[in-house]
């Protein structure tokens, strides 16, 4: 049986890892070097970091704090946003990621998913989305729509309607990006997660509202959700604790799930 996988997701503005809830009001938590180095030494399985100003912003992506990351950790690392090319994607590789995340520029240019996938392989390409439920329509029927820009700008696009498309143009992996659940600590949105995971046959990673192992647990539970981004309830001052990963993964060890061990 295939072990889920615990992503550490680290939102990134000029070097400093930063939180927000739902997409706004963002608040410095500390440098993303440090940051980084500290949960990879508590054994988390992979690492996840956005440029969350570079594609709202059109600024390029901060590829010197990418190489100060790489340096310090040896799990899988994915780097996303300001991802305007291949190019782009060959200058984040080169600085040491494994993963491209593409988001909001897939949006606007599908085809940029076939040409990562193309060049680099499908194991290197993440879609990435933004999705918020705004109820079921003719035009949305999944109910969930998908924004961009950091949830600045909404598209009119069916968020199930994407998914199976980024998977046909050759995305290895989905992120479904709860907008509405992002920094609530109240647990992720079940509903599309497992909606997505039952149409497509690539990995899907739950994202967005996590903040206890039980949590967690349902994503894999009751989604079959292949991963699941956890960043707050890791490091957040906002809140009443901190979990270490091994505890975490103690708590869905315990529940039956399948997890990649904790060396003691």
């Amino acid at each position: 049986m295939l072990t889920k996988r615990l992503l550490a997701c680290f939102d990134m503005r000029d070097g400093m890892v930063t939180k927000a809830h739902k997409f706004q009001d963002n608040f410095d938590i500390g440098t993303a070097e440090e940051i980084a180095r500290r949960i990879y030494e508590d054994q988390i399985d992979e690492i996840l970091f956005y440029d969350i100003t570079a594609s709202a912003e059109k600024k390029p992506i901060d590829l010197e704090t990418v190489r100060m990351v790489a340096k310090n950790v040896f799990v899988p690392f994915s780097v996303g946003g300001g991802i305007r090319n291949l190019d782009d994607m060959y200058q984040v590789l080169k600085a040491g990621a494994e993963k491209i995340s593409i988001d909001s520029m897939a949006v606007r240019n599908p085809n940029i998913i076939n040409e990562g996938a193309k060049a680099f392989g499908t194991q290197c390409i993440i879609l990435s989305m933004q999705v918020k439920r705004v109820g079921k329509t003719k035009n949305i029927p999944s109910g969930y729509e998908i924004a961009i820009d950091g949830a600045r700008t909404f598209t009119g696009m069916d968020a199930l309607e994407w998914a199976k498309e980024g998977e046909s143009r050759g995305a290895g992996e989905l992120c479904i990006n709860s907008i509405d659940q992002d920094g609530t600590h109240e647990g992720y949105d079940l509903e599309i997660t497992k909606l997505i995971s039952d149409h497509v046959n690539i990995p899907v990673i739950a994202s967005g509202g996590a903040g206890n192992p039980d949590h967690i647990a349902d994503a894999f539970l009751k989604t079959g959700a292949s991963a699941a981004i956890i960043s707050s309830m890791l490091y957040s001052p906002k809140l009443p604790r901190n979990y270490h990963v091994s505890e975490i993964k103690d708590v869905l060890t315990a529940k039956g799930i399948p997890m990649r061990p904790y060396l003691k």
